[in-house]
């Protein structure tokens, strides 16, 4: 599952619909407060963030099953395109540290 932070609500259902047509579940939130809230129950395998949100979210991530961070994936500029994210987030799943 990939949680996904934007105040905006047309970029959080476009990211929404690219993640979901690659098939990884999809948790869209508002606010960094609302999927901190979430993210207590559910264990996502990343964040998916604007640059805004990502720094605020940073610092209270919850950790994973193997103790280790959740994955963040700032989204800037250059990730503004829906191969250049998609690409960017396929990266972050890749290299995740070793559950030991």
């Amino acid at each position: 599952m990939i949680v996904v932070i934007d105040g905006d609500s047309g970029s959080r259902d476009v990211a929404e619909a690219i993640l979901a047509k690659l098939r990884f579940a999809v948790a869209p939130f508002e606010s960094v407060e609302l999927a901190l809230s979430a993210m207590r129950a559910l264990v996502p395998e990343a964040v998916v963030a604007r640059e805004s949100a990502a720094a605020a979210i940073r610092d209270f991530l919850p950790t994973n099953r193997s103790g280790h961070a959740i994955p963040l994936l700032p989204i800037t500029n250059d990730l503004a395109a829906p191969e250049a994210l998609v690409a960017a987030l396929r990266r972050l799943l890749r290299v995740r540290p070793l559950p030991y």
